[in-house]
């Protein structure tokens, strides 16, 4: 490569990296990224798993609610995302006969189901005003995501609700939905948005489980989770081609090997080493690989709030399943076209998943293991191929909640996987009318249509710590108030103590989850220091 020197050199060809590397290349820098694969996306690729089968899931990241309209528009994306109808199905545990169904597109037939359920529609009254508690939240905070960081103190101010704000941002989160909520199974279908992907217990004083809950309930200020249109693949392909059009280089099959404070760049391609220096140098890896890349360990990094020996640590099990059709339901009052066309929660009732984070505090596979499902070919059958969706095949993405990467090793990874397969598969027989495993498709050899990825499978994969899908412990979404903010790093968020090294991905403060956020304000951090130059 004749060019060595660049503006800005991107590691990681994640949808982050891609975000930045789109928004710098529009304004006339000159960007490398290099990514470690021979594709791009990072998490948010579709994939075909199955041999000699033509279903092409979105095999890590399934939903989006974080991605701004701002950063779709600005690049000018064409991802179209579709709104599910059903928000969630939720089966009541050792009642075969009750379910809670709740029905974005009628409010008095979610009434009833709260009825049929509990006995009482109080809990919908009560369910309704928390969502709208959490709908002033989204609304006051999510328009400063794609900006610089408020203080504490002035995110506070933008709430404009004392109480509110103590309740969901000061106190265990726990505390709030007893509070407001009496059934256990209603308590469990809200508590489940604050611990996906995090071990803790919803009354920690770290209130690790607030911030989750903060980040799954305030995309675009209504907080709902939409389905891409064509796979998650579509996703980091409408931003590779943003970046390539923009004029960005992108390489693949490109393993950067090193990073230095000066902003020097090592990477093997075709087997060879080269070397690159970057005005600024943005990570799209996880803090703690940027770390290990780090010379000498001469730079922080990660954030000064974030503590530089915490290893991050993921708390899930992932399964995708390919079934004939629809698996039928113990509950009968519900048909499965809308049980499984929003989140179906199994086992997630509020005490068993307190429960279940302590059994696998002492060791245990939780049994019943809590889960949720999504079924994206209900919505978009288009990751099919026709004769699939003819003979009414779909997909299931199962998430098993509590599974902390502690457990793993690269000694027990295939056993690990194996129990926790057949511990998903029997938290979903649970609920189910007929056995799972007789509706799971066969791929070309004869195998069954079943992908189970554990935190270290993750790991291997997507160069995760941990298997954590947030790259680390999340952070609030703003600063607090004595927090330094002299550099515009420090100001958007995407600091690391070393002014030429930003990072630009998950582990961003506001860069959880598919949303572009990281890459974006990475690159405004960037822009906004070389304009003061």
């Amino acid at each position: 490569m004749a060019n060595t020197s660049y503006d800005v050199v991107i590691v990681g060809g994640g949808h982050n990296g891609l975000t930045a590397a789109a928004y710098l290349a529009r304004a006339g820098k000159e960007v490398l990224l290099l990514e470690r694969d021979d594709h791009l996306g990072g998490a948010a690729v579709s994939a075909a798993p199955f041999d000699g089968v033509d279903a092409r899931l979105s095999r890590y990241s399934y939903l989006v609610s974080l991605m701004p309209k701002q950063i779709i528009e600005d690049l000018g994306l064409d991802i179209e995302l579709a709104r599910r109808r059903y928000s969630s199905y939720t089966p009541v545990p050792g009642n075969t006969a009750a379910g809670l169904l709740i029905d974005g597109g009628d409010a008095e037939a979610t009434r009833e189901s709260f009825k049929r359920m509990a006995g009482s529609d109080a809990d919908f009254d009560a369910m309704q005003e928390f969502d709208a508690a959490t709908g002033r939240l989204a609304r006051a905070l999510f328009p400063t995501f794609c900006g610089p960081l408020p203080s504490r103190s002035e995110a506070r101010k933008l709430l404009d609700d004392d109480a509110l704000w103590d309740e969901l941002i000061e106190q265990p989160l726990g505390q709030s939905i007893t509070r407001r909520i009496s059934d256990d199974v209603v308590r469990g279908v809200v508590a489940t948005d604050a611990l996906i992907g995090t071990f803790t217990s919803l009354d920690a004083p770290s209130l690790d489980a607030n911030r989750c809950f903060l980040y799954h309930v305030v995309g675009n200020g209504t907080g709902d989770w939409d389905i891409p249109i064509g796979g998650m693949g579509v996703v980091s392909r409408e931003l590779e081609r943003a970046a390539r059009e923009a004029g960005a280089t992108l390489l693949t099959d490109a393993e950067v090997t090193s990073v230095s404070p000066a902003g020097g760049v090592r990477y093997v391609s075709d087997g060879a080493e080269h070397i690159v220096e970057g005005r600024h140098v943005l990570a799209n890896v996880a803090p703690a690989v940027l770390d290990g890349l780090l010379d000498g360990g001469q730079s922080p990094a990660v954030d000064t709030a974030r503590p530089e020996n915490a290893r991050p640590e993921g708390a899930q099990v992932k399964v995708n399943l390919l079934l004939a059709r629809l698996p039928r339901l113990n509950d009968e009052t519900v048909a499965p076209e809308a049980a499984f066309g929003g989140t179906f929660h199994i086992n997630e009732g509020y005490g068993r998943l307190e429960q279940a984070y302590q059994e696998a505090l002492e060791g245990a596979i939780p049994h019943p293991m809590p889960c949720e499902i999504y079924c994206h070919s209900l919505t978009d059958p288009s990751i099919l191929p026709p004769e699939l969706v003819a003979a009414g095949a779909q997909t299931l993405t199962v998430f098993g909640l509590h599974i902390p990467h502690r457990w793993i090793t690269e000694e027990n990874n295939d056993a690990r996987r194996a129990e926790l397969q057949a511990a998903v598969l029997a938290s979903l027989d649970s609920v189910l009318a007929e056995p799972i495993e007789d509706l799971i498709l066969r791929d070309a050899n004869g195998r069954p249509c079943i992908e189970t990825k554990t935190t270290l499978d993750l790991e291997h994969a997507l160069n995760m710590p941990g298997g954590n899908i947030f790259h680390g412990a999340l952070q609030w979404p703003f600063l607090e108030d004595d927090a330094p903010r002299n550099t515009a790093a420090e100001r958007w968020g995407v600091g690391t103590g070393n002014p030429r090294i930003l990072v630009c991905g998950a582990g961003a403060r506001r860069g959880g989850g598919v949303s572009g956020i990281g890459g974006h304000n990475a690159a405004m951090a960037v822009l906004e220091e070389l304009a003061g130059q």
